[in-house]
């Protein structure tokens, strides 16, 4: 088995998977690093926009390692709800070139998966894709299951550097579902949450919260499945 190297998008996202799969912070990283002897997990930021200046330091000491692209995704399948896992069979951009995943670990990741998963392509986009129309609109012309901002980057990322790729991601907002602008915009580019942004949005928008809560416990509950998902495919 290769090393493993996953890589999400904000920091949020790597600190609750190291949490639920028990992975300790690693010493000597400039940026949060989680992990053990062949598996580091840290964030690359939105649109993968980190992953070139992070990757010499992540892939140090690791022969050609398995990269994995997880993290929360959207569904555009109305079939799809919030948890729902992602392992797609192929990646694509809103360009509509192909990031293939490696099969032999595609296969992999699905059987030792344990439930039922979502095999159907992956869109990157990128931007949020935030309302049920526009969700709508890109299912029709894409065909893809889900869409997210980083997985082809990275899967792109893997192919020049010659390592084998997947992609496990989970539903964190199902095609019927709106993502309110105002909450899109409390993350950086880099994957930290601005705090004091959210707090004041908050005080001055009250009404947002209720929205903000369902999107936190839906975030929550994808993570969990992402990590289920990915617990014995690094065991």
């Amino acid at each position: 088995m290769n090393p493993i190297l996953i890589l999400t998008a904000i920091e949020l996202e790597a600190r609750t998977l190291a949490r639920r799969l028990a992975l300790p912070l690693l010493p000597g990283f400039p940026f949060p690093v989680f992990g053990r002897a062949r598996l580091r997990l840290a964030p690359v930021g939105l649109r993968a926009h980190l992953s070139g200046a992070r990757w010499a330091a992540l892939t140090a000491g690791l022969d050609r390692p398995l990269v994995v692209s997880a993290g929360v995704c959207g569904g555009l399948d109305p079939r799809l709800g919030a948890g729902d896992v992602v392992i797609p069979e192929r990646v694509h951009d809103s360009s509509g070139a192909i990031h293939p995943v490696t099969p032999q670990y595609h296969r992999l990741a699905v059987a030792r998966a344990g439930a039922a998963v979502c095999r159907g392509a992956l869109i990157t986009t990128a931007d949020v894709v935030a309302t049920p129309e526009a969700k709508a609109a890109l299912f029709a012309a894409s065909g893809a299951a889900a869409v997210d901002m980083e997985s082809a980057l990275i899967m792109a990322r893997a192919s020049a550097a010659g390592c084998p790729a997947v992609v496990v991601r989970a539903v964190s907002d199902s095609a019927a579902q709106r993502l309110s602008p105002r909450l899109t915009g409390l993350v950086t580019a880099e994957g930290r949450l601005r705090v004091v942004r959210a707090v004041a949005l908050g005080i001055a928008r009250p009404a947002t919260v209720p929205g903000a809560l369902a999107l936190g416990r839906r975030t929550h509950r994808a993570l969990g499945a992402v990590a289920r998902a990915l617990a014995p495919l690094i065991g």
